[in-house]
């Protein structure tokens, strides 16, 4: 299992999705050019969002090996799937925004497909 956020540091009342805990239970954690977040990296980046950003309630989950966009669930969205572009401008950073992990999933593989490293 990938090391993720622990409970103690997730917001109250968010728990991971189940299909993401089973998408990273099976071990798919890198469709480039997205990858999932782990570890220090993740703790950095979720620190680093809360930071750039204080009016976004965002929890990281993924981000693009190419650029910055970053994959997070938007906790004033219902926790929708938002990607924002990380170091932008305030009110730049974000660039798109799906139904749910699986909507956003359909796409990580649509990217796999396309990437030409």
């Amino acid at each position: 299992m990938a090391n993720l956020l622990s409970p103690g540091c997730l917001p109250k009342g968010f728990n991971y999705p189940t299909e993401f805990v089973r998408v990273v239970g099976l071990g798919i954690t890198d469709m480039e050019p997205w990858a999932i977040l782990e570890g220090e990296g993740l703790l950095a980046r979720y620190a680093g969002l809360q930071k750039r950003y204080p009016d976004r309630n965002v929890i990281p989950f993924a981000h693009r090996i190419d650029n910055d966009d970053v994959a997070c669930w938007d906790l004033d969205r219902d926790a929708r799937v938002v990607i924002v572009h990380d170091f932008a401008s305030p009110g730049w950073e974000r660039q798109g925004e799906f139904g749910g992990f699986y909507d956003w999933l359909r796409q990580a593989v649509e990217d796999l497909i396309e990437y030409d490293c």
